[in-house]
């Protein structure tokens, strides 16, 4: 058997990524201590799996169709920035996700449920939709300037997405560079 690190997400158009990826740019010099996700990893994580044996993925994929089935497509807006637990205090730095149609709690409070059944940790959080956009380093504390940067990134509008399928990633990580490789395993589509 062969570990697969795991998650599954929501993938992003282009045009979001590059929009996010410009802000990130705004922010990078003064927000030091921040690993920041490269523009073409950005996702919307709907539930993180870790390290899955590679027989187990017919199943996840299989369970994940169970939860997409009679889920109708969505609209999301990403737009503004933010911090857990707070800016001043992050570990996360993150733009926000608006879902004017309620559908994106109900469906990854569906997949962890179902993904909890096959053997995965559940979360003991509600969902809080987010887009990861960097992580701060052990010891890291963004200063007044990210601060004062990030307050005018405030209702930076990264773009709407019109969710139609969720995605099963595989993510790789490769010494030669500088971040994981993702690829997809599975699509589902929404019905």
């Amino acid at each position: 058997m062969q570990k697969i690190r795991s998650f599954i997400a929501i993938p992003l158009t282009d045009e979001i990524q590059n929009a996010a990826g410009r802000m990130v740019d705004r922010l990078r010099e003064p927000a030091t201590g921040v690993k920041w996700v490269d523009a073409d990893n950005l996702h919307l994580t709907l539930k993180f799996l870790g390290d899955v044996d590679n027989i187990e993925v017919p199943d996840v994929c299989k369970a994940l169709r169970k939860c997409c089935a009679n889920v109708e497509p969505f609209s999301l807006s990403i737009q503004g920035i933010g911090g857990f637990p707070d800016l001043q205090r992050a570990r996360v730095v993150w733009a926000g996700v608006e879902d004017q149609s309620s559908g994106l709690c109900p469906l990854a409070e569906s997949i962890d449920i179902e993904m909890g059944k096959l053997g995965f940790k559940r979360e003991f959080r509600d969902y809080t939709p987010h887009l990861t956009l960097g992580r701060l380093k052990k010891g890291s504390r963004l200063g007044e300037d990210f601060i004062a940067a990030a307050e005018k990134e405030a209702e930076t509008d990264l773009g709407m997405i019109h969710v139609q399928e969720v995605h099963v990633f595989a993510s790789f990580m490769d010494k030669h560079q500088k971040g994981p490789t993702y690829n997809v395993m599975d699509r589902v589509a929404l019905d």
